[in-house]
C-alpha cells in the first residue's frame, strides 16, 4: 500500500510513536525532546484531529522593529523561540537595511505539524518559518516537497557541517531543513561509581569489554550495570550505525532483518540472563523514571545523545563530577562508535512572501558560529558547525555549566567521533518500523524471551503490508 500527502494527518498519530526514536531536544520530558515516551501534542489512538483554525497556540510574541520585513515562524518549543528572538537581534543589528520583525507562535507538538500539513495541503495559511521534529519530517516530503530548497544559503558554511545532520532534512538529493544540533551518541558512564569496583570507563572498546565490566560491576555491588529499552530505539540505531547498516534503503523500502539490529537485541538478551542488564524502568532514560534511575546509580552505563547532557543538569543536578562522557564501545575494532539521534529541522515555507530573507535568517540563526556559540551556552546542544568545535575558548570554558558538571570535556569526546558519526533515514515508513519495533519486538523480546529472528519476521510481514 503506497502512502499518499492525503493520507498524512493520519500519519501523525503513529508518528507520535516516530518519537520513540527520533524526537529531539525541546527540553520537555515527553518524547519531543528525547526518544522514548510519546510526544505530548501527538495522538496514537487515531482519534480525529481538530480543525486548523481550532488550534490555539500556547504562546505568541513579536520581535523586531515595527517596520521590518514582516514574517511569521511556527515552533512547538518556546525555548527554540526565545534563541531564534536572540538571533534576531544580532542580524537586525548587523543589516540596518533588511530589518525583520518576527511573530513567534508556539502550538503543542502535534497540534503544530498536524496544522502545518493542513497549510501544505490546502496551499494557503502557512507561517514563513517553522520547525519540523524529525520523526515527523518524512511527512512533508511525500509529493512535491512545500519548502524551500536550502543548499545555496547553505553553501558557505557546507564544509564545517556534519553532513549526515543535513542529509535527514533533505529529500531526493536536496535539502529542506536546518538542524539545531548533531545529536551524536555517546557513552555515559558513572566513573565514580565504577572506579570503587576497579573498573576504568577508558578501558571499554568493545562490546565484549562492556560485558566483562558490566559482570564485574554487578558482581561486586549487587546493583545493575545498564538498563536497555523496550520503549526507543537508540540502542539499534547504534548498532545499524556501527554495522554501517539502515533499516530502509535508498528507495525507503524497509527490511529490519539485518544483523545491526538481530545482534544488538540477542546480546541484550544474554545481558539480562547474566543479570548485569535490566529493562529500564519508564521503557527508556529519558523519562521521569529513568532520570530517577541513573540519580539512585540503578544504572551506571548507557548511550544517548550528547543532549541528554541537560538531563543531568536539570533532573541529577548531585552527581556533578560523577560521570564521563566516552566513544561508544563497538563489536570490533575500526567501526564507528556514534549516531546522530533526535533532531528538529527549521524550513521556509514555499507560501512565504519573503522567501529569500527568511532562508538567509534562518541559515545564520542556526549555522553562523554565533549562533552555534548560543546554541552549545544556552541550549546544551552539540552544534552543527564544526568550526566551533574547535575553539577552545568556547568548548573549554571553565565557567560553562556542562564543562563543569562532566568530568572530561563533551568537545574532547566529540572531536575524537568526528568522522564517526552516523545517521539513521527518516523516511515514510518509519512510523510503522518503530510501532513494529517499540510495541513488539522489544518488549516481546527484552520481557518475555521471544525468539529474535521470529519477531523480526513477524514485524517484517506487517511493515510489508505497508509499503
Amino acid at each position: 500500500m503506497k502512502r499518499h500527502l492525503g493520507s498524512t494527518v493520519l500519519a501523525l498519530g503513529m508518528g507520535a510513536l516516530m518519537t520513540l526514536a527520533l524526537a529531539s531536544c525541546s527540553g520537555k520530558d515527553t518524547a519531543a525532546s528525547g526518544s522514548g515516551s510519546t510526544s505530548s501534542g501527538s495522538s496514537s489512538s487515531g482519534s480525529e484531529a481538530p480543525a486548523a483554525d481550532e488550534i490555539k497556540p500556547d504562546a505568541i510574541s513579536t520581535v523586531g522593529p515595527a517596520n521590518g520585513t514582516k514574517m511569521e515562524l511556527w515552533t512547538f518549543v518556546d525555548l527554540h523561540s526565545q534563541h531564534y528572538a536572540a538571533m534576531l537581534e544580532e542580524w537586525n543589528k548587523a543589516n540596518p537595511d533588511r530589518q525583520i520583525q518576527i511573530t513567534f507562535v508556539t502550538y503543542p507538538y502535534g497540534d503544530m505539524h498536524n496544522k502545518m500539513i493542513m497549510a501544505n495541503q490546502t496551499g494557503t495559511g502557512a507561517p514563513d518559518i517553522c520547525d519540523i521534529e524529525i520523526g515527523q519530517f518524512p511527512n512533508f516530503t511525500l509529493g512535491n516537497v512545500q519548502f524551500v530548497e536550502m543548499d545555496k544559503y547553505i553553501e558557505p558554511y557546507k564544509n564545517n557541517v556534519v553532513q549526515s545532520r543535513l542529509d535527514i532534512y533533505g529529500s531526493k538529493g536536496k535539502h529542506y531543513g536546518i538542524p539545531f544540533h548533531v545529536g551524536a551518541t555517546v557513552m555515559y558512564y558513572d566513573a565514580k561509581a565504577l572506579e570503587a569496583v576497579g573498573i576504568d570507563y577508558k578501558t571499554i572498546k568493545t562490546w565484549d569489554d562492556f560485558e566483562k565490566a558490566g559482570i564485574k560491576y554487578t558482581k561486586a555491588t549487587g546493583k545493575k550495570f545498564t538498563g536497555v529499552d523496550t520503549g526507543g530505539t537508540d540502542w539499534l540505531w547504534l548498532s545499524m550505525a556501527e554495522n554501517k547498516q539502515d533499516w530502509t534503503d535508498a528507495n525507503g523500502k524497509a527490511d529490519i532483518r539485518i544483523n545491526g539490529v538481530s545482534d544488538m537485541i540477542k546480546m541484550q538478551q544474554r545481558w539480562i540472563d547474566e543479570g548485569f542488564a535490566y529493562v529500564t524502568p519508564g521503557g527508556q532514560i529519558d523519562t521521569e523514571a529513568g532520570y530517577q534511575t541513573v540519580g539512585a546509580e540503578d544504572v551506571v552505563a548507557f548511550p544517548k545523545a550528547l543532549w541528554y547532557m541537560s538531563r543531568f543538569l536539570n533532573y541529577i543536578p548531585d552527581q556533578k563530577g560523577n560521570w564521563a562522557i566516552a566513544p561508544c564501545p563497538v563489536y570490533k575494532a575500526g567501526q564507528p562508535r556514534s549516531v546522530g539521534i533526535g533532531g528538529t529541522g527549521t524550513v521556509v515555507s514555499l507560501q512565504s512572501k519573503n522567501k529569500e530573507l527568511a532562508a538567509e535568517f534562518v541559515v545564520f540563526a542556526k549555522l553562523s558560529l554565533s549562533a552555534e556559540k548560543r546554541i552549545w551556552e544556552i541550549l546544551g546542544f552539540d552544534p552543527v558547525n564544526t568550526d566551533l568545535w574547535q575553539d577552545k575558548s568556547i568548548t573549554h570554558d571553565p565557567n560553562n555549566k556542562y564543562v563543569q558538571y562532566f568530568r572530561n570535556n563533551p568537545f574532547d569526546t566529540l572531536n575524537e567521533i568526528k568522522s564517526e558519526i552516523g545517521g539513521i533515514k527518516a523516511v515514510p515508513i518509519s512510523s510503522t518500523i518503530n510501532e513494529q519495533i517499540n510495541l513488539n519486538v522489544l518488549n516481546n523480546c527484552l520481557e518475555n524471551k521471544a525468539d529474535v529472528d521470529s519477531e523480526l519476521q513477524a514485524a517484517q510481514d506487517e511493515i510489508d503490508i505497508e509499503q
